[in-house]
């Protein structure tokens, strides 16, 4: 979409002002905007005929002209950047969004997003388009459990962590929403819920049995945070059944949990095609009718899809009754409301938002620093790495090297000008520097990539190597894509299935690429872009240096290039285990957290949760707690010294883990319970503070049906990741029986 001068206000005005004169009374309470929203709500839905009130209930809702509601598709996307909506700026996939474990960059990122969606929307209805991808109701984020690093929709999550992924969801939450107390800037929706995290090719008929308590502690702490902290107004329902109930039509989830314990007031819209999947394929009930009667009755209001199209006959059969479907009538045209649809324009503050704001400089340098944070160093033996930007000849190699689209991960809009590693490389050196490429490989035996031309292997190989014998260093570009790794997608190559993955090492196509370039023996820095983990270990063996770099959004190359001469000191840390091996995880469908994540996993894995090297070292000092003891109901202080010990600035993310040493059932082996990414000077001190609840450190009973806070000594950990605790000490916590 092309920027123009603003002139929207005047325009809106008119369309406001005659949505009003296709009424005959101009009086009507839901046209009034000095009225409370819920009245008005109440009065518009009042004068609906029930065929009317259950077209609304559709993600394509149309118009109802005799009353001046437009149409509204609900269906918008907006994961890392406002999505499949044309020009946009583009940052890094959510899994590198989770790597930069920087709240106030995420809420800044998220409300640039906002600020792009809303002006989009209002060219959008000025040119009188009001199509899928045009509107303020976004289906993001996904804050799923990335359980298991087979899982290909993984790339889309803040990580496997469910206390980083709460704290990022809220700020993501926060920034799309806005904070005026009236109007809504859009809505977030927070998905899936619940426990849904794959396999792909079965997410329409499995059956995710899991206890209480990895219910209660591993799957739903994040999903409480961003509707209880965060704030979000929509909540999509997942394809999956849970513990035997369809997600859509759980009252356990939806009645008990959502409405009734966190006191969630917005609405819930199902995944497309999952109220299909509960007579279908789950065959929960034998019909269409039943089934858009049950996810209504148990709180589903809008269904992506055609099943609630069969309301009007549900009611008819005594299934439901028409106050029930006027409750999630309600519901979602309170949601409109709040985001102003019926006011005019000058009465709401977001509404304002000029179209100029779509890829405007300082939107572009924000993508450049998140994927900057969101690069983590893996490896660095001998300082390889900052390399001189002034080496006479530097290899660029690798399938990923020069892939724009691989940059974008899925859910990704269009940026004006992305920038792929070849690129950023070429643009960062010294005039007197050649830069060389070779694609080297293909991204997976019997799959090329996109924009790319066939070649055979031994071709492809041969030209790598020419190159690589001619530089004074290699950078080697290796990785996924999201055409391999993804949302139930038709892939049957060797290592992936169905969008998942069967493998977790690199395509033996690129790993044969990797020890032919490293075996001329210049040296080499491997950089990897994914979304999910990959198990290097023959790279961690015999490789030097080691990036990890995502899927980087429009800025990924520049952004690259700054931590590769050192322009940029790396400070990204890892949302995810990098395993060593496929055997050290259970089998991907069972959905017991025992063995899984770095909080259950008892063996040694190639790279822990929450690490990431520095171009410079930190020196932690003076562990210290505000109280020896933490009673029930109340908080504490912990407190650590973090010193830059070298001589260059960097970022350290600092991370607070707990670990229970007299409870009497089993605990995680470590538990994030705070973080706090700084900056540091040469030789700079901070003191870094975080509150530690002892709700936090409460454990759910299956027997009493709720949080337990007990009586028993805990360990505070304190260090540079989930393996690396470099202070301890030890709190009593007194609980309640």
């Amino acid at each position: 979409m092309k920027a123009r001068p603003y002139r929207g206000l005047p325009v809106l005005l008119l369309v406001w002002s005659s949505i009003a004169a296709r009424l005959a009374a101009q009086t009507a309470d839901y046209l009034n905007p000095d009225l409370p929203l819920g009245r008005r709500v109440d009065d518009l839905v009042s004068r609906m005929t029930l065929e009317e009130k259950v077209s609304q209930m559709q993600d394509v809702a149309p118009a109802i002209e005799r009353l001046g509601v437009p149409q509204y598709n609900w269906w918008n996307e907006a994961l890392h950047g406002v999505a499949r909506s044309g020009l946009a700026t583009s940052f890094p996939q959510a899994i590198g969004l989770a790597a930069t474990w920087d709240d106030s960059l995420m809420f800044r990122m998220a409300s640039v997003i906002s600020d792009e969606a809303r002006a989009k929307h209002h060219e959008y209805v000025r040119a009188g388009s009001r199509q899928r991808y045009q509107g303020l109701t976004f289906w993001s984020p996904n804050i799923n459990l990335f359980r298991d690093p087979r899982w290909g929709r993984g790339q889309e999550t803040y990580g496997e962590d469910p206390f980083l992924t709460g704290r990022l969801a809220v700020q993501f939450i926060r920034g799309m929403q806005g904070d005026d107390p009236k109007y809504l800037k859009t809505v977030a929706t927070v998905k899936h819920f619940a426990v849904h995290s794959g396999p792909e090719p079965e997410r329409h008929t499995f059956d995710a049995v899991v206890s209480e308590r990895d219910l209660r502690e591993s799957y739903l702490p994040h999903f409480e945070a961003g509707i209880r902290e965060g704030g979000a107004y929509s909540l999509m329902c997942a394809y999956n059944r849970v513990d035997g109930k369809a997600a859509c039509g759980s009252d356990m989830l939806l009645k008990d949990i959502l409405r009734g314990e966190w006191g969630f007031p917005g609405y819930v819209v199902s995944d497309c095609g999952a109220i299909d999947d509960i007579y279908a394929r789950h065959k929960v009930v034998a019909t269409a009718a039943q089934a858009a009667a049950l996810a209504v009755k148990t709180g589903t209001d809008l269904e992506c899809g055609h099943v609630y199209a069969n309301l009007v006959d549900a009611v008819k059969q005594g299934l439901i009754t028409e106050q029930e479907i006027d409750t999630a009538v309600k519901r979602l045209f309170l949601a409109r409301f709040k985001l102003g649809m019926f006011d005019p324009p000058d009465r709401v503050r977001w509404a304002q938002i000029p179209a100029g704001v779509l890829d405007q400089a300082s939107h572009r340098e924000l993508a450049r620093q998140v994927a900057r944070e969101s690069i983590v160093l893996l490896k660095n033996a001998g300082g390889l790495l900052p390399l001189r930007k002034d080496l006479g000849t530097l290899a660029v190699i690798g399938p990923n090297a020069d892939q724009w689209r691989m940059l974008l991960g899925n859910y990704n809009g269009l940026p004006a000008d992305p920038v792929t590693p070849l690129r950023g490389i070429r643009e960062a050196v010294g005039k007197g520097t050649r830069v060389l490429y070779a694609r080297g490989a293909d991204l997976a035996d019997g799959f090329p990539g996109t924009d790319v031309s066939p070649a055979p292997a031994d071709t492809l190989q041969a030209e790598a190597v020419r190159v690589a014998a001619q530089a004074d260093a290699v950078v080697l570009c290796l990785g996924l894509t999201a055409q391999l790794e993804g949302e139930e997608m038709r892939v049957a190559i060797e290592g992936f299935r169905g969008g998942d993955r069967t493998r977790i090492d690199l395509p033996a196509s690129q790993e044969r690429l990797l020890e032919r370039i490293v075996a001329v023996g210049k040296p080499t820095v491997l950089v990897l872009l994914n979304g999910s983990a990959l198990a290097v270990n023959w790279a961690e063996q015999h490789v030097p240096a080691i990036v990890e770099a995502w899927y980087g959004g429009q800025a990924a190359g520049s952004a690259l290039a700054d931590v590769l001469f050192g322009d940029y000191n790396p400070g990204g840390r890892l949302p995810v285990t990098f395993y060593k091996s496929v055997d050290d995880l259970p089998p991907f469908d069972d959905y017991r957290m025992a063995g899984r994540t770095y909080r259950f996993f008892k063996g040694t894995p190639l790279y822990s949760f929450g690490y990431g090297l520095s171009y410079t070292g930190f020196a932690y000092k003076n562990l210290r707690a505000s109280a020896a003891t933490l009673a029930a109901g109340d908080t504490l202080t912990v407190r650590v010294d973090v010193t830059n010990g070298g001589k260059r600035a960097g970022d350290e993310v600092v991370q607070l883990y707990v670990r229970h040493r007299g409870s009497s059932v089993a605990r995680p082996r470590e538990d994030l319970r705070g973080y706090k990414r700084l900056t540091l000077g040469p030789g700079e001190t901070r003191t870094v503070a975080f509150p530690l609840a002892a709700s936090a450190l409460a454990y759910w009973s299956p027997d009493a049906h709720r949080w337990v806070v007990e009586n028993e000594p805990v360990e505070i950990a304190v260090g540079a990741s989930s393996a690396d605790i470099r202070l301890r000490r030890t709190i009593r916590v007194a609980g309640r029986p």
